[in-house]
């Protein structure tokens, strides 16, 4: 449960408290807060991002006083989201559907947390790339659905995330098995599954 930084832009504080609230009620059914976060791409206005980091303040300490997994929507924010995140104490944290940086990527696993790669990687430079540096034991995978489809046209889906494992395992130059097994393992660990 979370709130989304596009949403954060507009919404009342009323609202943002509101859903905070309703996660403190059932945390005890909750695996993750998020997500939530900043999307400096989308939101250009200088108030709609400072609500945007408000309101991923708010979510970021749930997450540290719970001891909860955060899962962070940061679009050309990834930057300032990590600042953020650092500020606090949270046990895991899950940079998703990660398009930053190779830089603040590093930073982000010298901290101790992890980035999602989408379905992107089955045809973006910048993805494979990151692929390429990074450790595999730092990423799990996603498909971001259902936007970011790995076939030109289609509506993206859950079940094209093997279309991202199998570009990571080329990449890696190592087979899908071991891909999913790392990327399994390190879900399962991080969300308690």
């Amino acid at each position: 449960m979370g709130f989304h930084p596009a949403d954060a832009s507009k919404a009342r504080p009323e609202l943002i408290e509101e859903v905070a609230g309703q996660i403190e009620s059932h945390i005890d059914r909750i695996v993750a807060i998020g997500e939530t976060g900043m999307d400096f791409h989308h939101t250009r206005d200088a108030e709609g991002r400072r609500r945007q980091e408000e309101a991923f303040r708010i979510f970021a300490k749930l997450a540290e006083e719970h001891e909860m997994p955060l899962v962070v929507h940061a679009r050309d924010a990834e930057e300032r989201a990590l600042e953020i995140v650092l500020e606090h104490s949270i046990p895991e944290v899950v940079f998703h559907c990660y398009g930053g940086s190779l830089s603040t990527a590093e930073r982000i696993m010298d901290a101790g947390y992890h980035i999602s790669i989408s379905t992107l990687v089955t045809f973006s430079d910048h993805h494979m790339k990151l692929v390429e540096d990074l450790p595999l034991e730092s990423m799990l995978t996603e498909t971001d659905s259902p936007y970011l489809s790995p076939f030109r046209g289609k509506r993206n889906e859950p079940a094209f995330v093997a279309e991202a494992v199998k570009k990571i395992a080329e990449i890696k130059e190592t087979d899908v098995e071991d891909v999913d097994r790392v990327t399994t393992s390190t879900a399962e660990r991080i969300f308690g599954l």
